[in-house]
């Protein structure tokens, strides 16, 4: 190793010791299992380390003038003879920053196989989520996020370059690729997004909505090269009951036997609870102000504070799991069926790709099969004969959103584990006591409400209030925004839109019956309207789009014409405005490329763009209200990468409940205090903490928790800071069930986001905390 490239872990004082101290503690049986690291019996892959170059190590007064920061507090520190990065990220701002950025960018391309670390130590009092953008010159990001518990000291690190790196599996969270005490970063952005890091520019570290300041020491940044491939990697990955074959965990299930008793353990349990004292039968709370009743839920405002009511008049807090259903939670297997006709799809299907449950594959076009990836295969220790039991667990998807196969055979581990639990006395009769079983678990762990995407099932037990919700999916005409996160944009003005939301909302008013046990109505999710703040292109992608439209080809660009006519009475107006040389209007009817935006421009795209979304809830309300008048509509579910004012502004109109997608670690009095000013109540439509700690998972989700019990913790904290908002009206975790450890077939995360196992084991650190939060919640809010 060239010591002037590089200064080995061990030479530093920052955090001198601490690989010994790592392997002292793993020889603790007691220890937690990081199922990011590996026991401290195995060989470490980077033990000794090959540094291929040191690229910043914070010595020089040169790469000291590399650092910058957005709202994060940044200070040198020198121990010895060592100089490291202290960053603080203060929690009175949402996205605090450190930047490193080289005079010139970094050439990655002159090596190969090789992988990203750094060293870092957490010097606060709580676990951080650490985030880090690697980006390129022209602004494209790869970007991975880890958990630091309190105290942690060690090295970070992630491949970059090589099969383990570049290898598309189907997996958001990699399995880790080495043995090795050094923690791996998790996926943020995607693998497929194929982002070029052969020229660096940049490295931003930063955090999250936190809701306490968090303290990281950095040093140490360079690239590793890689240990070779191991024979195993990605192959027996997983058992018969879906989880890590590699490794235990507290709640690992080894055999039928024991998935048995723990089932029988837990209907004991819930056969002699009481639930939580206090509620109506709808989960209102009885010991609270008495409103009217009206039959149905509805909202308003007593004592400063928004309430949902319940159809009894009693106050109502929406608290409880979204995704309570079996759609969603299979596997691609790596096989696929020659026979076409399993994939077709009929242009009046109602129900997404994602939505579907099991889909039966006929004998003859079974007979067709054939294996479409061999690493996918390989995962699993084993899969059932199509003449066993269990094999009408396995399933089909016509499409994939993102990952290894576009199109393939699943299987769900999570359905055969309730046949394995419950047995099967009559057809799918596992499915039924599931569902009885899910209904006591509400009440026994105090939840008030299902969240969105709930079985229909749900529907017509009348015991727990759920959500109904929707897809508007057809052949409309779309827009492309500069980021698609889940798909295009429909476009509203499109009369075939229109007809396919009064069909979709037909079909939802036809499962609700009218029932007062439906507390609301969600409708489409994550919409890629655009980003909050950024470039002209990423806040009014979709309207650039509808722009370089012909008119007689978009109805979106036909609306926009019409309404800069309206505007620009005189075609020499909107020149001017816009620093064109437009001849003519009907030139502004044709395709329209931009260059340059002139502020004229800007506040142009801004009101085409609230006019977009004020067509789409004015179609979507308007038929809400002819259909179904007695439920709420909650709004758009909007994720805080996608809630531009301009549509939120325009889903005011026309919304009885805010809807936010809100993936922080909690809900920042600073950030979200503008909901003060809008005076309609918000729901949480999802949010989720997890952890890779203990679970044997690969992935904890979108925010991190360092272990179990921060990861209860950190629930608790999330809940408080929603409870504390006067505008807020419910909270709806994402999801029941942890994500199968392969990946779910749509897009392959696969996430420790579950209030249960795969093998529907309940997390009881994190059901504690449930019952922590739902004892008391209706008390703390009236009382605050």
């Amino acid at each position: 190793m060239n010591s002037k490239l590089s200064k080995t872990w061990h030479s530093k004082s920052i955090l001198a010791a601490s690989i010994a101290i790592a392997l002292v503690a793993c020889s603790d049986s007691s220890t937690t299992q990081d199922n990011t690291a590996v026991p401290a019996s195995n060989a470490d892959a980077f033990q000794p380390e090959q540094t291929l170059v040191t690229l910043v190590d914070f010595e020089s007064p040169t790469q000291q003038g590399w650092l910058s920061s957005n709202e994060a507090k940044t200070a040198l520190k020198h121990i010895t003879d060592n100089t490291y990065v202290s960053v603080d990220f203060l929690s009175k701002f949402n996205m605090p920053t450190l930047v490193v950025a080289p005079e010139e960018p970094w050439a990655f391309d002159q090596f190969e196989n090789y992988n990203f670390a750094f060293d870092a130590e957490n010097t606060g009092d709580t676990s951080i989520q650490l985030y880090l953008n690697v980006e390129n010159p022209k602004g494209k990001a790869q970007s991975r996020s880890i958990s630091l518990a309190a105290g942690f000291k060690g090295t970070v690190y992630f491949p970059l370059k090589g099969v383990e790196a570049e290898t598309e599996i189907g997996l958001w969270g990699d399995a880790p690729p080495w043995q090795t005490q050094d923690k791996l970063m998790i996926w943020r952005s995607w693998r497929s997004d194929n982002v070029n890091l052969d020229q660096v520019a940049a490295l931003k570290f930063f955090t999250i909505g936190n809701l306490d300041d968090t303290q990281v020491a950095l040093d140490n940044i360079r690239l590793r090269k890689n240990p070779e491939t191991r024979s195993d990697w990605m192959k027996g990955v997983i058992d018969e009951f879906g989880q890590n074959a590699k490794i235990q965990s507290p709640l690992k299930i080894d055999s039928v036997e024991q998935l048995k008793a723990a089932a029988n353990a837990e209907l004991k349990q819930l056969d002699n609870s009481k639930g939580m004292p206090n509620r109506s039968q709808y989960g209102g709370y009885t010991a609270g102000p008495k409103l009217n009743a009206t039959g149905y839920f509805r909202t308003e405002k007593v004592d400063g504070k928004w309430w949902m009511v319940d159809p009894e008049g009693h106050v109502f807090f929406s608290h409880g799991p979204a995704n309570v259903r079996m759609a969603n939670m299979s596997t691609l297997t790596g096989v696929d069926f020659k026979d076409d006709s399993v994939r077709v799809v009929h242009d009046d299907e109602l129900t997404p790709e994602d939505s579907m449950g099991i889909v039966s594959v006929s004998d003859d076009v079974r007979s067709t099969r054939y294996v479409t990836s061999d690493i996918r295969h390989q995962m699993f220790n084993w899969l059932p004969a199509y003449d066993d039991e269990l094999a009408e667990h396995y399933s089909y998807r016509r499409s994939t959103h993102k990952g290894a196969i576009a199109h393939g055979e699943t299987y769900s581990f999570y359905r055969a584990n309730l046949e394995r639990r419950y047995g099967q006395t009559s057809p799918e009769s596992y499915i039924k006591k599931w569902e009885d079983v899910t209904i006591q678990r509400m009440h026994e762990w105090g939840f008030t409400s299902f969240g969105n995407w709930v079985d229909p099932a749900f529907y017509q037990a009348q015991q727990v209030p759920y959500f109904a919700n929707g897809w508007i999916i057809g052949n409309y005409k779309t827009l492309s925004g500069y980021k698609n996160h889940w798909g295009l944009m429909p476009d509203p003005y499109d009369p075939v839109f229109e007809q396919r939301a009064i069909a979709t909302i037909d079909a939802i008013a036809k499962d609700v019956e009218n029932s007062p046990w439906c507390a609301g109505i969600f409708i489409d999710n994550e919409k890629s309207w655009g980003e909050r703040s950024g470039t002209v292109e990423e806040r009014y992608g979709v309207i650039l789009d509808a722009l370089s439209k012909d008119s007689e080809q978009s109805p979106a660009k036909q609306a926009f014409t019409e309404h800069l006519q309206q505007k620009y009475t005189d075609i020499d107006q909107i020149n001017a405005a816009w620093l064109r040389e437009f001849e003519s209007w009907e030139d502004v009817a044709r395709s329209i490329q931009f260059d340059q935006y002139s502020a004229a421009l800007e506040v142009d795209l801004s009101r085409m763009l609230e006019m977009l979304g004020e067509q789409y809830f004015k179609v979507v309300h308007g038929t809400l209200a002819e259909v179904m008048p007695n439920h709420l509509y909650m709004g758009a579910r909007m994720a805080n990468w996608g809630m531009p004012d301009e549509i939120i502004k325009a889903s005011l109109k026309y919304s009885d409940v805010l809807s936010f997608n809100i993936y922080e670690e909690g809900m920042q009095d600073h950030f979200w205090k503008f909901l003060e000013d809008v005076d309609l109540p918000v729901v949480i439509g999802e949010f989720h903490i997890g952890t890779t700690v203990d679970t044997g998972m690969f992935n904890p989700g979108i925010v991190h928790a360092a272990d179990p019990s921060d990861r209860a913790q950190m629930y608790k904290d999330y809940m408080q800071s929603v409870l504390n908002k006067p505008y807020m009206v419910g909270a709806h975790w994402f999801q029941y069930i942890d994500e199968p450890i392969s990946g779910r077939a749509f897009d392959g995360e696969n996430a420790n986001i579950g209030f249960v196992t795969v093998t529907d084991i309940p997390y009881p650190q994190l059901i504690d905390a449930v019952k922590d939060v739902t004892s008391t919640m209706y008390q703390k809010r009236l009382a605050n």
